[in-house]
């Protein structure tokens, strides 16, 4: 009897969901590929990853489309980064919430495809490059890439993972 219920165990625990790992509002990411480390807002009301950049310019490179930015905010360095574009993405924005819904603005960012470490765990997440040098957070990680992580987040709580190490 005792090994019927062991194997009833065994089979049923893949179906049983992992729970999240719980962060902050606030976390450290490393984005290797730009060799540097971030302090990232953990934004559930945002569907993509916001990375600050400045100077973007879109270009063709072997029939792909391609970005060249520069990092943005006060401390950035003037390095040049070139990245694969994976898509364009449409972000909706209103300047009331009052104004007739008609007249929403749409900018149009590229999106690219970046690895993300968070603590121990690193993941290749679609990241829109945007100014966020007026924001008090360079990088903003959302919905898209907390679920890649496996993340949920706890808005009292701030830097609970670990510096990054991947």
């Amino acid at each position: 009897m005792k090994s019927i219920l062991a194997l009833l165990a065994l089979v049923a625990l893949p179906v049983m969901a992992a729970e999240p790992t719980l962060y902050g509002r606030y976390e450290y990411i490393q984005l290797p590929e730009i060799g540097e480390t971030f302090k990232a807002k953990m934004d559930t009301g945002a569907l993509t990853a916001s990375l600050s950049a400045r100077d973007i310019d879109t270009f063709t490179r072997d029939g792909d489309d391609w970005v060249r930015f520069r990092l943005g905010g006060k401390d950035a360095s003037d390095k040049v980064y070139e990245h694969k574009v994976s898509r364009i993405s449409k972000i909706k924005s209103r300047a009331d919430e009052d104004d007739d819904k008609d007249e929403a603005s749409v900018a149009k960012r590229p999106v690219i495809d970046l690895e993300m470490c968070l603590g121990n765990v690193k993941r290749t997440v679609e990241v829109n490059l945007t100014d966020r040098s007026s924001f008090n957070y360079p990088l903003l990680i959302g919905a898209k890439a907390l679920r890649e992580f496996g993340a949920a987040v706890n808005p009292a709580r701030r830097y609970t993972a670990d510096k990054p190490d991947c």
